[in-house]
């Protein structure tokens, strides 16, 4: 049975649905050897290159889901590839026999802190899509006053470029002479999202992270630029969500 091209990939681990479109958009998949187009029905029966390598599609069901929980350096970048050669958070995964890691949202260069791959590019679509309701949390050093009321504007919402943002929850942590900790929960994943929030209330974040994604929390002792695989019984709980 023919389906749409964009799920066929990211079933079998080569990208997320978004992110396959993004690659379809900038001509670099290919189906049979024809630039492939958005919405294209294929089957698993079709030849594929993406960014001219061949991707062999498994016909015999599958692979089991692999979840990792990767603890990101700042200085890192989020995308497999960049132009510039600088480290990437793929750069230390381990090595899949088939398919490849799709990170699960990603975080910009200055922002360190968890981050999740999976195999499966429909499950990291599911846990990234707005519909899901899953809790991110972070925590930042914020220079600048902050008062009740700049917090109680940023729970209730702020009107950014691309909409209306918010944090769920903001709890405040230790002071400084010129800076504070706080600790936040957001519900998306856009662009920048935490950092914008706060801009737009004239302050600055000097260093922030992310140490939760759903249930999952950033393990203490998870060093830097190093990852930890999720058992079968969490990975389960983590498809049912």
């Amino acid at each position: 049975m023919k389906q749409r091209i964009h799920k066929v990939l990211a079933d079998h681990g080569h990208g997320s649905r978004r992110g396959i479109e993004q690659l379809i958009r900038q001509n670099k998949v290919e189906v049979n050897g024809k630039i492939a187009t958005i919405g294209q029905l294929v089957s698993e029966k079709d030849s594929f290159k993406i960014e001219g390598k061949n991707i062999v599609l498994s016909r015999k069901g599958h692979k089991d889901t692999r979840i990792l929980m990767y603890n990101k350096k700042v200085g890192e970048i989020s995308t497999r590839n960049d132009p510039e050669n600088r480290p990437t958070v793929f750069d230390n995964l381990p090595r899949l026999n088939s398919g490849r890691w799709v990170s699960v949202g990603r975080l910009d260069i200055n922002t360190s802190g968890l981050i999740l791959f999976t195999n499966k590019g429909e499950l990291a679509n599911k846990l990234m899509h707005p519909s899901s309701l899953i809790e991110r949390e972070y925590v930042a050093r914020i220079h600048g006053l902050v008062t009740k009321r700049v917090v109680q504007k940023l729970v209730d919402g702020v009107k950014l470029e691309d909409g209306l943002a918010r944090f769920t929850d903001v709890q405040e942590g230790k002071k400084g002479k010129t800076n504070q900790w706080f600790a936040m929960v957001i519900m998306e994943g856009r662009t920048r999202e935490v950092r914008r929030l706060w801009e737009s209330q004239d302050l600055q974040v000097s260093r922030l992270k992310r140490v939760r994604y759903g249930d999952l929390f950033l393990p203490a002792n998870l060093k830097q630029g190093s990852y930890k695989e999720l058992s079968k019984s969490e990975v389960k709980v983590i498809e049912h969500l």
